[in-house]
């Protein structure tokens, strides 16, 4: 009679067995439909190098790490791994409909953290002897998607005005002769600007990767992560102000660092990383105060045995855990998982409509003379005149002689200002920035050479229609995100190196002058402070570039 129920039971469980692992492999699937689009953007821009991602190498480092733990025994089983895979699927899906829906790549790159941690969860990452946060590994993870590039245009300006306020303050209690004005900084009569390169972005990534790396290490309780996390935005944002102290003395008393241009590279880029791994210092002293979690108690410790199994002859494999936690019958299971490989196949279908349009009614003109030259309107390329089609704004390029104006115009400055370096580092070409001046208005300076060795100077001025201008997109979004202006124009002027300085200048006075943007009076300030800000007379209203005749994107 035993003989029989034993031979019942088995069989009984082989048929659920068949159904988990039918229901697992779908979900699995799934997963892979929801993630496979996301993942392909990924890596699209690790290639691409308008987007100047070193993503493959946090990918990499994290995979690593990962394997580091997976090739070690399981010495704990305080929790079946599986158990909440259902839940991670749903959060999976839940995201990637929201980046299908707004077409917001970024944000549907998301569920790739989610399945991360879901791939954690289930190969008992904190449950071997080498444990690692599966959690914490995730997060990790997230710094391979483009996000210096998402925190200069959001978050830059803010950014800038703390880091250069931190280092006004910290020169004026050396140097008396310190003057400040906004993100500029006027120390010994030599103008010192905090502008989009300095404003940390990077500087905040790097220390919150090491952060995040820490964590997945030590596995901190919350009190202790949250100390940590506030420690290190602390150290991020004084490590900064620090690389700007030092560069700052430097362009004004050159003497102080033995002579060396600090500007110039490689001592550019060894003050900021000097600066940072000082500033990790206090982080590292958190890590060995934080230290390792509480040991696995040996009574914890088994053979990993998984739970659910019936009897130590009746384990289930990987794809049967993935369902057999969630307490389901075969049937449910099987019903379950199908429905949500027919959900995830709806939501990659579902038609994409970008929630930051710009209006399509913008009208815009290039100038039909600038200096002895009369434009020719140049074509949009098939790929700009589909941009601006999908996502609304407008452009203009025209050329003048040897010079060249392109203009474009935005209600929604986040999707369509770029610097020239962006689009212009898509094309091959090999960008060096060159800094800003504030004459006749805030413009920003590029030398771009072409693939064939073609070198141009490139002037941009992002104006508003409310008076603003300025030369950083990070300015113009702050504006624009506080409602101070809800219209911009992109005003880009190109020459080739081939024309004089003095020339590429009067075309580019010129072209300003010609869309009604010139400077108002100077308004009174102390000697040596910076001049006021430059503003758009009333009855003038700005237009403005968009992409490059040399971008093929706007």
């Amino acid at each position: 009679m035993s003989t029989t129920v034993a031979a019942r039971t088995r069989s009984d469980f082989t048929r659920r067995r068949l159904s988990w692992t039918l229901a697992g492999i779908a979900l699995v699937f799934a997963a892979l439909i929801l993630a496979v689009g996301p993942l392909l953007w990924l890596v699209r821009t690790w290639q691409e190098p308008a987007y100047d991602s070193d993503g493959f190498v946090v990918a990499a480092l994290v995979a690593l790490l990962g394997l580091w733990s997976v090739f070690s025994p399981v010495i704990a089983n305080s929790r079946p791994a599986p158990r909440h895979a259902v839940w991670l699927l749903l959060a999976s899906g839940l995201v990637r409909l929201a980046g299908q829906v707004t077409a917001i790549n970024v944000l549907g790159a998301l569920t790739l953290i989610v399945d991360l941690y879901a791939l954690g969860v289930l190969t008992r990452l904190d449950q071997r002897q080498r444990a690692i946060s599966p959690g914490w590994l995730a997060v990790a993870f997230a710094f391979s998607l483009p996000l210096e590039r998402i925190l200069q245009r959001a978050l830059g300006y803010g950014l800038q005005q703390i880091s250069a306020d931190g280092a006004c303050q910290l020169l004026s209690g050396i140097y008396g002769n310190v003057s400040c004005s906004g993100v500029r900084i006027i120390i010994a009569g030599r103008d010192v600007l905090v502008d989009l390169p300095c404003s940390g972005a990077r500087t905040l990534l790097l220390t919150a990767l090491a952060f995040a790396l820490a964590c997945a290490l030590i596995r901190p309780n919350w009190r202790m992560a949250l100390t940590g996390a506030l420690l290190t935005l602390l150290v991020a944002l004084l490590a900064n102000i620090l690389r700007i102290t030092v560069l700052a003395i430097g362009i004004a008393f050159p003497e102080t660092l033995g002579g060396i241009d600090v500007m110039a590279q490689p001592w550019h880029d060894t003050i900021g990383y000097a600066a940072m791994l000082l500033g990790l210092a206090p982080l590292v002293l958190w890590i060995r105060y934080a230290g390792r979690p509480t040991p696995i108690a040996a009574s914890a410790q088994t053979d990993a045995a998984p739970k659910f199994s019936v009897n130590r002859e009746l384990r289930v494999g990987a794809f049967d855990g993935l369902i057999a936690n969630a307490h389901l019958t075969g049937g449910r299971a099987v019903l379950l998982a199908g429905a949500a490989l027919f959900v995830a196949v709806v939501i990659v279908n579902l038609p994409r409509k970008a929630i930051d349009v710009a209006n399509t009614d913008l009208t815009l003109s290039a100038p039909a003379w600038l200096l002895q030259h009369r434009a020719h309107q140049q074509p949009l390329t098939a790929s700009e005149a589909s941009y601006f089609t999908a996502y609304g704004g407008t452009a203009v390029k025209a050329s003048y002689g040897q010079s060249s104006l392109l203009l474009v115009r935005t209600s929604s400055p986040l999707r369509h200002l770029h610097a020239p370096d962006e689009c212009l580092r898509g094309l091959g070409f090999t960008v060096d920035y060159r800094g800003l001046s504030f004459d006749p208005v805030e413009t920003a300076h590029y030398h771009a050479t072409a693939p064939d060795g073609t070198t141009y100077r490139v002037d941009v001025t992002f104006a508003s229609d409310k008076r603003h201008a300025t030369g950083s997109v990070a300015t113009a979004v702050w504006h624009w995100l506080r409602g101070d202006a809800r219209q911009w124009t992109t005003i880009e002027r190109i020459s080739p190196m081939t024309i004089s300085l003095a020339e590429h200048r009067a075309f580019s006075a010129a072209a300003l002058f010609s869309l009604g943007i010139e400077p108002v009076a100077a308004r009174i300030a102390p000697a040596g402070a910076p001049a006021a800000p430059i503003l758009f007379p009333e009855h003038a209203p700005p237009h403005v570039p968009t992409s490059n005749p040399l971008t093929t994107k706007g």
